[in-house]
This record gives structure tokens, sequence and C-alpha cells, in this order.
């Protein structure tokens, strides 16, 4: 079959499944799992604890050498690859924290790509391990794992390396003494933002990006805010700038604000306590877990740049949007001028509306017919 034929077809699945194609695609092992999976006798008969795994099927594969095997998400795209592998001896989570007090003889965590989130993930490994439990640590070169040696706090001893393959490191501590307990308060950086709405306080949670100040996008997008009303999607919501924004100038609106991203959902349920708004915060792939129709949607979306895949989830989610709407729905988002939406939306929305743009990025604010 033609490469197009199939990546086409491979789209036309992911926009009737909400993604659960990739279950299909993820039998192959990333790097970082294969590392693990080298030296399984490290794990033999243990019961297992997994911290951030990826988008693969390592936490069942464990269970190969492993006794029982928790695996805790905290990007819910990986979460719905493992969700129909669950079973007697693998119990699956997702969010920032397990939700019982579970101990283990072995916890494994994948690097993040956040350096900031690794101490966290750490600490919650000390709260789930036995006294002398083992903590490996594994990660890409490239990706900052070496980090971790001056990252482990004095409750484990030294990380060594165990092993370094296919451009991994898998390192290797133990827990010596009682880890703390860990409280959110204790890794959120909490300051006040100027909006053009005008001054919320936003919560940011380690590992959720935030510059402290009103990034360039979004400030664009907000400054030239429409009116909106009923029921408003905030899709993409980190830390919850838009979402304070928007309710700061239009306390009335029912909002949803959703992430793929467990420690921006946290952050933004925090942020919206903070100010003393009130908005339902859930985790979604896509828009394929959103609820029901919305009279607006607004977005700084969270693609990256120069990535093809970038341009897929692009026109995805414009697809998906238009389905979402309601009659009368506005669309309003901002995005890298580079990024492939005009065409997306010229073949969706029937027509492009930039309400404005600068050097770098667009708004574009769409309308669905009455």
């Amino acid at each position: 079959m033609h490469r197009a034929i199939i990546d086409e077809y491979i789209q036309t699945i992911l926009s009737y499944n909400g993604g659960q194609i990739f279950r299909l695609w993820s039998v192959v092992l990333t790097n970082p799992s294969q590392l693990i999976l080298r030296n399984n006798d490290l794990i033999n008969d243990h019961n297992v604890l997994v911290l951030n795994y990826e988008g693969d099927l390592l936490p069942k594969k464990l269970l190969e050498s492993a006794k029982t095997v928790y695996a805790l998400s905290l990007d819910y795209h990986h979460h719905l690859i493992m969700s129909p592998h669950a079973g007697e001896n693998l119990t699956l989570h997702f969010g920032h924290s397990l939700p019982g007090d579970e101990q283990f003889d072995t916890v494994i965590i994948y690097y993040p790509k956040a350096k900031t989130l690794a101490p966290y993930l750490v600490n919650l490994a000390g709260q789930h391990l036995k006294q002398g439990g083992q903590l490996l640590v594994v990660g890409e070169n490239k990706g900052g794992i070496r980090s971790i040696v001056k990252q482990i706090p004095d409750y484990f001893d030294s990380p060594f390396k165990q092993d370094n393959a296919r451009h991994c490191l898998l390192y290797v501590s133990h827990l010596t003494e009682k880890a703390p307990s860990i409280n959110l308060s204790d890794w959120v950086s909490q300051y006040q933002l100027d909006t053009p709405q005008g001054e919320v306080t936003i919560c940011n949670l380690v590992g959720v990006f935030s510059e402290k100040r009103l990034d360039e996008g979004t400030k664009l997008l907000l400054s030239h805010l429409p009116k909106m009303s009923g029921r408003v999607l905030d899709f993409g919501c980190g830390a919850g700038v838009i979402a304070a924004a928007l309710l700061k100038a239009q306390p009335e609106l029912k909002l949803d604000c959703v992430d793929i991203n467990a420690m921006a959902i946290a952050s933004c349920k925090l942020t919206l306590a903070a100010n003393n708004f009130n908005a339902a915060t859930y985790p979604s792939d896509g828009l394929a877990q959103t609820k029901g129709l919305y009279d607006g949607i607004i977005s700084n979306p969270p693609f990256h740049d120069g990535l093809k895949s970038t341009t897929d989830i692009a026109k995805n989610f414009v697809k998906d949007s238009v389905k979402k709407l309601d009659k009368g729905g506005v669309w309003h988002i901002v995005a890298n001028r580079h990024l492939p939406y005009s065409d997306a939306i010229s073949t969706h929305f029937k027509q492009v509306n930039v309400s404005a743009e600068n050097n770098k990025y667009k708004v574009y604010s769409n309308k669905i017919k009455d």
C-alpha cells in the first residue's frame, strides 16, 4: 500500500478512535525500556512500581520477571496505551501520585524531559519503597539522565551506573532512610501574573512549563479575547493561565480545562483554587475525553516545532474542534505562524479569520455558523 494512503488510513482511524490506534503501534519498546529489560534480573520476583513510563508496553513486559507491577503514568496518552493490559498482577494509575500507600521492592523511574520533575519523582519513589529497596533510574543520554547523580537526596545511597546501551544509561540506588512525606505545596511555585484581564495568581508545579511572565503567544491571544459565553473549553490548560484570565473577565462562564499531563492538571486546579474560580479540570488525549458540545474553544496549543507529528496534531485539532463546537461556537487559538493551520481551518471552518498577528504568532478566531 502506498505510504500516503497508509498515513491517511491511520489518521482516519485516529479521528474515530481518539488515538487508540497507538495501541497497535506501541509494541516496539523505546530504548530506555529495552535497557531495563536487558537488566530484568534486577527485579526477579519483585513487587515493582514504574513511574513516568513511556508510550510502550514495558510495564506488561516486566511481568516476565517481576511478581507484580504497579505503573503510574503522568501522561494520559501513555496511560491509555497500557489500560487494555491491566490485570490481576498489573495495576495502572494516571496522576501525580498513587491513591494508596503500597510498598515495593523496586521502583523504576523514567528520567523526565523536564529536569525539575526528577526530584519529585525520586521523593515519590522513596515514599513507596521498602527500607533498603532498590531504585532504578533510566533515561536517554541526550535527555539529561546524568543529572540524577546530583539530584539523588541523602535518604538514598549514591547511585551507580548499572548499564549503558542504546544511547541510554541505567542507574541504581537504594533507600537508606525514611523519605519525607510529599506535600504538593512544597513543589509549587506561586506568583502573580499581569494579564490584559487583570492580575491573577498562578500556581506552577515542577515539570510544568512556566516563564513567570505572560509568554508572547498567550499575551497576543488574551489581548484580542472575544466575548465568550456558555460552555468553554480550555484545551492544553497547562498551569491555568488562560483559564484564570478568562474567568477573571467572565466569571460566569462554565469552563472545562483539559490537558494530557498530570502535573499540569494539578497545577491548573491549584491556580483555580488560588483565585477562587471554579472549572471542571480533567485529562484528555486530544479532544477525545471532552464532554458534550461547547460554545467556545480557547487554546495556546502545546505543539512543538519542526516535527511531522506537529502537522498531524494541528490538523486533527482543527477537525475535532469543529465537531465539538455547537452552532455559533467560537474557536479562538494562538499558534506559531509557521504551523500549517490555514489549510486545515479553511477545510473545516470554510474560512480563515486571523484576528491578530505579529512576527511569531497568529491568533485565529473562527465561528461555527448558526
